[in-house]
């Protein structure tokens, strides 16, 4: 998803070192302070080891590690920077972890310059000495013992002989090659050679029983020398052959060559692939490019390779070199390739072990690139034996390539506003510019630098139009410098912020924002051509009443290229700069002139607009409180989702927030306390081509992506959460300095010197279709979903879109028939959404088939032929078994079972259409989901709902078993009008018999209403409570029974108890008459010894035994803390307007209502209280406005939860449903009401259901009920006793009834007339104006003065001898 695609580590400076692995081979090469590791075939980065790991006083200075040497057998690299020299090791079972081996240090004055290491030997040579040291151990710690050190000329190379007996040397000023004893330091031999000597090799001969030396030089000039030792003299070197161009070529060819390069091909390497080659005996009847090859391992040639100027490759071959006499020597030409196969001759050239047989790999460098050679095909001459495979970074200028690597470490990154350049600055004010080519190649390219020299050591920069121009701002000149041809200057006084607004690419007008130390805004116009120059439109302070803390740019990468012309009027207005204050209030700006009228500083155009007088200031968008103090760091998307890092006692604290504040969203939308061992460094907004967007957050060692998290109906799921995490701790030791966004979704990291960038990797086309790129999986945790999403299918069937999802469900089925990939899937048009059920059944009753006709097109069938329905019971039996069979992609395992479920719940209701509500669907769909989740929750291994294990990031929510329903889904059934059908299906999904746990986890006494059938249930909970047991105690049902008032059944119970110890005792007691006052008093005398004894249970049945309910449901909440059985109890005993349930609810349920935020729990309790004006209330106005007008002590109030859809639906409910609910919704300001619909379309868009947010406000009725008679000729009319007695709104004339259950003559008032807020109570501040309060009032008094008509009219119509239900509608 997000990989690393290129590391940025500069060219190898000289030659590069291998080391030889069993499952791969790594390159290493020196980079600034470090060491590269690599994959030799791939060049993917691997590792950098750090040379100031081990001495710390080397991590800022600018010298760069010279000299490696990698020792296989020990699997050593030894690498020196300046005078020291450290060395480490690689180990495990995977040879994945590098230590620190040892360390040496020389005097200070003798830099290293050349290093070799064989064996425990180390030979380190410096500018006037050669040292040998030995490997030993020394208090257990490996350590280096100089051996012998001698005077020599400064040397760039030296080699140990494969026998160790000699050394090899190359010096930087002299073309002699000198040949030293390794045991003395002796010098044995000098080799003078005619030009500069570029690299030495000694040959390695391990099928020869021989010790001679053999040596090859190569020198300047491409001429490769072979050094042997003569029989009379085995340890001088003699030169017995030269391989040169006139050597490889004919003379015409030869003497026409410009230049060309020569290389040993390793004998080893070459050996062992060729014999693995051979060895394989799959490839058939041997033929003549075999024979070759066999030919060559067999006779035991040396290869050697040139690459000529035109990029053909010459093999020549010398033989007998193992043989004596040297007079036996041979050599010849083996092959010449096609021009074109390289570039062209390089400096360097290796071929190492590939893991594929039959090849292995070749590396060049300069540029450093890898090819796979087809072993093969290459002997024979093929042109396409050498496969590129990958290369290098390179990044130099275009106009010079080449050059130093930068020496000071990367500061801070720059990007354009579409992300298609970006710029570093370093440490020593020096930087470079790239353009990111991501349509072509993906990768960077340096397009320009600046220097101290240049423009001062600078502390701002922008980069202008895709990295082809740059500005500069260095604080010592006070010079704000355009880098173009020729340069302009302006004076400009002290920047803290610089930036660039974006505007098209051909517009010659950039407009520059710069922020002073004085917290002032600079609006500064930058001609890039023809004529370049810099012009200061504006100089002004944001209005605000004290200076900000900071003002930084709102990320635009979302709205780039959406942009018009720029001009007055004709582009859309997007947030150009965030204010934070001391107090941590969040103000955006945008620029604006003097009258209000707002307008665009994106492009040229817009510099003329700015340049007018000079008076455009700068509008304020919006504000938001957050209340944090201490902000460090800060940020703002595109989306203006602005994201806060503040410091707290505990650490730190990261905290999003969104723009759109009001009473129901404070604008908190995630909260995370981080340590302060860890700070987060950096922090850096994009956006998804959906305008969705990510944040990353740059800790030391790693990069955590947020992205928002799709919210969802049953679980309380976090609005952000880490979608992906790019951890480097492994991989380099630097701490990341910076990292920013690059447009298509790709990550710059800088870390030390290094540079890496992470994207997608390019996958071959069969793989690219089940890869997942970083938006796509953005969009799949946060998107729209589709139509056949379970959250989506359950949205649509509680708001009573049973049609619709049918129509989904025959879609389903079809698209899973006909096999096509549910990447194909067409979702439904968004009108489907928009329609009501009834209409969508007219339709269907009016067209020639009845179902689907319109639709679907299907062959017309006989009516009467029931299997022929698209939705019928055995349709979704085959879609439930292919969904088996073949689980939809994306989908988590629980969400596949939801599905399932959801698909027969709507089998279901369709099949008892008539006998089940809407309210009862509902309450069904969630019971079933909650038996779902403790079963998922159950099982082992049971992965987190949206799960997302790649890369080590998993979800922050596990599924854990709930204890019971929430209160809203009790709340459905509470409301349902088919209850009878609910209690029994919650039988059945309790296995058939129901005990108090499990009528609790459901809310059965919550939401049953009181009688007989609430009796009967209580005694069918008692009997499997007494039954559930092995043993039948009845000790387990007493308190049921008793409740009841059946306690001669009880003892009848104690009587089969003859294995109970207190059977005696309970049967002499429970014998007695409990009317009288004496048993009742001995009844709580033994409920207070069982509750000394903790038995509450029983103690509770015994209160009930003797009469004391009050001190039964007491110990229910208190002992046992479970308040549904205290109103269990109260309910059966005394019914709904007993006392004691009033005192559970005004004192227990609503306290914890308001504690938890929990809206519907408080709706019911004001419900059963009588108080339904409350109960609608609640839905919608902020806690702390009901806790204000309540007589009950309200000690804690809790988040407000305006994230649940439902609210609105049960609110839509019951608004109009009583004259007490109506009078409630009349209090209720229809600008709160408006915001409210808002609030609740926004969560259906956090939920993926943006078809239903968009139904939702297309279809909310905001009529209220008044007495407002519109036709003034009704009041001539006679009256008719089947007249209405009052006008009704349309909002309560679709009602089939409204209740009159409010007492006109001594209603309470639910709200003050002057309303006043607690300082101490309360964290939802009061968002609009004066103005705008007053305007609410009268809203509110009007709507109040329409309820009061309403009840007055109500009062005189109760007065009418007969009733008339008729009057109503």
């Amino acid at each position: 998803m997000l990989d690393l695609v290129q590391s940025y580590t500069g060219c190898p400076p000289s030659s590069l070192q291998f080391l030889y692995l069993p499952r791969e081979t790594l390159l290493l090469y020196p980079f600034a302070d470090s060491v590269a590791v690599f994959n030799a075939r791939t060049l993917a980065f691997l590792r950098a080891l750090a040379f100031w790991e081990v001495f710390p006083s080397t991590r800022h200075i600018s010298q760069s590690v010279q000299c490696l040497t990698v020792e296989n057998s020990m699997k050593l690299v030894v690498a020196s920077l300046g005078h020291r020299v450290v060395a480490w090791s690689l180990s495990g079972a995977q040879n994945d972890y590098w230590r620190v081996h040892s360390s040496l240090q020389l005097s200070e004055d003798q830099d290293v310059s050349a290093l070799n290491c064989a064996s425990g030997l180390l030979a380190v040579g410096t500018r006037s000495t050669l040292s040998v040291y030995t490997l030993i151990l020394e208090n257990d710690l490996p350590t280096w013992s100089l051996k012998w050190s001698s005077a020599v000329p400064t040397l760039s190379r030296v080699r140990f002989s494969p026998s160790l007996m000699y050394i090899s040397t190359i010096s930087l000023h002299d073309n002699v090659v000198r040949i030293y004893l390794t045991t003395t330091g002796r010098q044995t031999q000098a080799v003078p050679h005619p030009r500069p000597v570029t690299d030495l090799i000694w040959r390695n001969s391990p099928t020869s029983s021989r010790d001679d030396p053999i040596l090859y030089t190569i020198t300047s000039d491409a001429t490769l020398r072979i050094f042997m030792p003569v029989l009379d003299a085995p340890q001088y070197l003699q030169l017995h052959t030269a391989l040169d161009a006139f050597s490889a070529l004919p003379l015409s060819m030869a003497s026409t060559l410009s230049h060309s390069s020569v290389f040993w091909l390793d004998r080893e390497v070459m050996c062992a692939a060729l014999k693995l080659l051979l060895a394989d005996t799959q490839q058939g009847e041997e033929d003549a490019r075999r024979r070759r090859v066999r030919e060559i391992a067999e006779e035991g040639w040396d290869l050697f390779l040139r690459v000529l100027s035109d990029g053909s490759l010459v093999v020549q071959a010398v033989a007998n070199i193992d043989r004596r006499p040297p007079t036996l020597l041979k050599q010849f030409t083996l092959l010449q390739s096609a021009p074109g196969i390289l570039p062209g001759p390089t400096s360097h050239l290796y071929v190492v072990p590939n893991p594929t047989k039959g090849s292995l790999t070749l590396l060049t460098s300069p540029p450093l690139t890898s090819y796979e050679l087809a072993i093969l095909p290459f002997f024979d001459a093929d042109p396409g034996s050498l496969t590129h495979v990958a290369s290098g970074s390179v990044h130099t200028h275009v106009d010079a390539p080449g050059g130093e690597d930068p020496r000071a470490e990367i500061v801070r990154y720059v990007r354009t506003p579409n992300g298609e350049g970006v710029g570093a600055i370093r440490a020593d004010g020096c930087g470079e510019v790239w353009t990111f080519d991501w349509a072509k190649t993906g990768r960077l390219v340096r397009t320009g630098k600046w220097t101290a020299e240049d423009a001062g050591h600078v502390d701002n920069f922008v980069v202008i139009d895709a990295g082809r121009f740059f500005a500069t701002y260095s604080s010592a000149t006070g010079l704000l410098t355009l880098h173009s041809t020729p340069i302009a200057t302006l004076p400009v006084p002290s920047l803290s912020l610089l930036f660039v607004l974006s505007a098209p690419h051909s517009v010659p007008v950039r407009t520059l924002v710069g922020v002073t130390s004085a917290h002032t805004v600079l609006l500064i116009s930058a001609t890039l051509f023809p004529t370049p120059s810099l012009a200061l439109l504006s100089e002004q302070e944001l209005p605000l009443s004290s200076p900000p803390k900071m003002i930084l740019p709102v990320d635009p990468m979302a709205w780039v290229g959406q942009l018009g012309s720029g001009t007055r009027g004709t582009s859309l207005e997007h947030d150009v700069l965030l204010s934070v204050s001391d107090d941590g209030e969040l103000a955006f700006w945008v620029p604006g002139d003097d009258s209000g009228e707002r307008t665009k500083a994106v492009d040229g155009h817009s510099a003329n607009v700015l340049n007018g007088a000079g008076t455009s200031g700068w509008a304020c968008t919006g504000k938001v409180r957050t209340g944090r103090k201490g902000v460090r760091i800060a940020g703002c998307s595109s989306a203006k989702k602005s994201v806060l890092v503040s410091q707290i006692p505990e650490g730190e604290e990261l905290t999003i927030w969104d723009s759109k504040e009001s009473e129901f969203s404070l604008g908190l939308e995630y909260r995370q306390t981080l340590s302060a061992s860890d700070p987060i460094n950096d922090l850096d907004w994009t956006a998804t081509p959906d305008k969705q967007s990510i944040l990353a957050i740059g800790f030391a060692h790693r990069i955590e992506l947020l992205c928002q998290q799709r919210a969802t109906y049953f679980d309380e799921t976090p609005a952000w959460g880490v979608c992906w995490r790019v951890d480097m701790s492994t991989m380099i030791p630097h701490p990341i300095s910076d990292s920013i966004w690059l447009a298509r979704g790709t990550l710059l990291v800088g870390a030390g010197h290094f540079m890496f960038m992470y994207g997608q990797k390019a996958l071959p086309a069969a793989e690219e279709t089940e890869s997942e790129g970083l938006f796509e999986h953005v969009a799949r945790l946060n998107g729209p979903l589709d139509d056949y999403h379970p959250q989506m299918i359950l949205q649509c069937l509680l708001w009573e879109k049973v049609e619709l999802v049918k129509s989904v469900i025959v879609n389903l089925a079809r698209n899973l028939e006909s096999g096509r990939s549910m990447h194909e899937w067409e979702n439904l048009p968004i009108e489907r959404y928009l329609q009501k059920d009834e209409e969508v059944k007219a339709q269907n009753h009016g067209a020639h088939r009845p179902k689907y006709s319109l639709l679907f097109d299907v062959p017309e069938v006989n009516e009467e032929d029931e299997q022929d329905d698209p939705f019928s019971p055995e349709a979704v039996r085959k879609l439930l078994e292919c969904l088996e069979e073949k689980p939809i992609p994306h989908l988590t395992p629980r969400e596949r079972e939801s599905l399932s479920v959801l698909i027969q719940t709507a089998l279901e209701i369709e099949e008892q259409r008539r006998a089940l509500d809407p309210n009862g669907l509902r309450y069904l769909i969630s019971m079933r989901s909650f038996y779902i989740l403790n079963r998922r929750a159950s099982e082992p291994n049971t992965p987190s709902s949206g799960n997302n294990a790649a890369n080590g990031v998993t979800s922050n929510l596990r599924l854990e078993r709930r204890e019971r329903l929430r209160y809203r889904d009790m709340i459905w059934a509470f409301h349902s009008e088919s209850q009878d059908l609910l209690l029994s299906t919650s039988v059945s999904a309790c296995g058939g018999k129901m005990c108090w746990p499990d009528a609790r986890a459901l809310g059965v006494f919550v939401w049953m209403r009181p009688g007989e059938a609430m009796r009967a249930h209580m005694e069918v909970v008692a009997r499997n409570e007494y039954m559930s047991g092995d043993n039948r105690d009845p000790a387990a049902c007493s308190l049921f029974y008793f409740a009841l008032g059946k306690v001669k059944l009880v003892h009848g119970l104690w009587r089969q108890a003859a294995w109970h110890k207190e059977q005696q005792v309970m049967l002499k007691f429970l014998n007695n008459n409990f009317n009288e006052p004496r048993w009742r008093t001995a009844a709580q005398k033994n409920a207070f010894a069982l509750l000394s004894k903790r038995r509450f249970e029983y103690a509770a049945a015994f209160f009930l035994l003797g009469g004391s309910l009050k001190d039964a449901v007491s110990v229910c909440i208190r002992n046992l803390g479970d308040w549904q059985l205290a109103v269990a109890i109260a309910r059966v005993v005394e019914g709904d307007d007993g006392p004691i349930l009033q005192d559970i609810l005004n004192n227990t349920v609503i306290p914890l209502a308001f504690k938890e935020g929990n809206r519907w729990l408080a709706s019911w309790a004001f419900w059963l209280l009588h108080r339904r004006d409350l109960s609608v209330r609640i839905l919608v106005t902020p806690l702390e406005d009901i806790a204000s007008i309540l007589d009950v002590n309200i000690a804690e109030i809790g988040d407000p939860h305006y994230d649940d859809p439902s609210l609105a639906l049960l609110f839509s409910q019951l608004k109009s449903k009583t004259l007490q609910t109506a009078q409630g919704t009349s209090e209720i300001s229809g600008r709160t009401e408006f915001n409210f619909v808002l609030q609740i379309a926004r969560v259906f868009c956090r939920m993926g259901c943006h078809a239903l947010a968009l139904n939702l406000v297309r279809t909310w009725s905001f009529q209220r009920p008044s007495t407002v008679v519109r036709d003034t000729r009704a009041l001539r009319r006679p009256p008719s006793p089947l007249s209405t007695r009052f006008a009704l709104e349309p909002a309560l004339r679709r009602q089939s009834s409204i209740l009159i259950d409010i007492d006109m003559d001594t209603a309470p008032p639910t709200r003050r007339a002057s309303p006043s807020r607690s300082p101490t109570r309360g964290t939802s501040p009061v968002r609009s104006s004066a103005k705008e309060e007053l305007k609410d009032e009268g809203d509110l008094v009007a709507r109040k003065a329409g309820i009061g008509s309403l009840m007055k009219s109500a009062k005189q119509d109760v007065k009418v001898p007969e009733f008339d239900m008729n009057a109503f509608f």
